[in-house]
């Protein structure tokens, strides 16, 4: 995509009118590599360069594994057609079982990883991964999906979302977006995983619109403007920034759950993408911990803040 290399450009159809689609899918060809570029070009002279270069270089091999990879086997038609009548996501996060097409592309992912010049702590997790039998990384990878048991193992567990983030993101490029719903602000509805940030985006047909990006699969999904993803309220939302930073990033927070998610704003900056420039503002969320709001998006580089 051309704001954000997270779903393929959104143009409607000439003569008929312009509506926003309710879910864009992602288009893996190039929402990695786009990531990679995005994390590269905010790394010099950032405070968090370092982490962003090794975020560049992990996006890169996200990016990089996919050639070689067997092709993506999504839900069949009837699956995807019973999971939408029933409110839920057809491929869903947290009833999914590690499978080999899963497992094939965390260990080619982990692959590229080990030829690359890694932080300690990184490289001491790729190879702590690699030395697992078959059965101890799908529990591990479950328990990752569930949201167990991954406190004390964030490293491994960031690896393993990465990997992830590739499985998901090819199986959800499979599907029909016409015949997907979105059934919650937060959630998104190919998986059901929460959105990492939301964007006002300036696609044609859709302009000034907002849409979340899933922080697994990069579906994105259209929810109206002021209107809390936490709780779904709209009666206390506030906006904060950085005093003297550019208003393209702002924490939308709402009194009423005292919770917050980041909203990037594209149409002012074509080049943010949420998973890269969430990051990049990590100064926002220390400011916005340190008055006691709650974080609401999720990031997988970001897990343990």
């Amino acid at each position: 995509m051309s704001e954000s290399g997270s779903a393929k450009l959104y143009t409607p159809n000439i003569g008929e009118a312009a509506k926003p689609p309710p879910v864009v899918l992602p288009y893996p060809a190039s929402l990695f590599l786009n990531r990679s570029k995005r994390l590269l070009g905010l790394a010099p002279g950032h405070q968090l360069e370092s982490y962003l270069r090794f975020l560049a270089a992990v996006t890169r091999a996200q990016h990089d594994i996919q050639a070689a990879l067997p092709e993506a086997t999504p839900p069949s038609a009837e699956t995807v057609t019973q999971a939408v009548a029933h409110g839920m996501p057809p491929i869903p996060r947290t009833s999914s079982k590690p499978d080999e097409q899963a497992e094939t592309t965390i260990e080619r992912f982990l692959d590229s990883l080990t030829k690359l010049e890694l932080p300690a702590e990184a490289a001491a997790a790729a190879k702590s991964l690699q030395s697992m039998t078959s059965e101890q990384r799908r529990v591990f990878i479950k328990n990752v999906l569930d949201g167990t048991d991954i406190q004390d193992r964030i490293a491994q567990s960031a690896l393993i979302l990465a990997g992830l983030q590739v499985h998901f993101t090819r199986l959800a490029a499979k599907l029909d977006a016409s015949v997907l719903k979105p059934f919650a602000d937060g959630v998104c509805p190919t998986c059901g995983s929460r959105p990492i940030a939301s964007s006002v985006v300036n696609w044609p047909g859709a302009t000034n619109t907002r849409y979340c990006t899933c922080s697994l699969c990069a579906t994105m999904w259209y929810v109206v403007r002021v209107k809390c993803l936490l709780c779904g309220s709209n009666e206390s939302i506030n906006f904060r920034l950085i005093e003297g930073q550019p208003d393209t990033i702002k924490a939308e927070a709402c009194d009423k759950c005292h919770g917050y998610v980041k909203i990037f704003y594209q149409i002012k900056d074509p080049t943010l993408e949420p998973l890269a420039d969430d990051v990049a503002s990590l100064g926002l969320d220390m400011l916005l911990t340190q008055d006691g709001w709650s974080r609401g998006g999720y990031n997988p580089f970001l897990i343990g803040y």
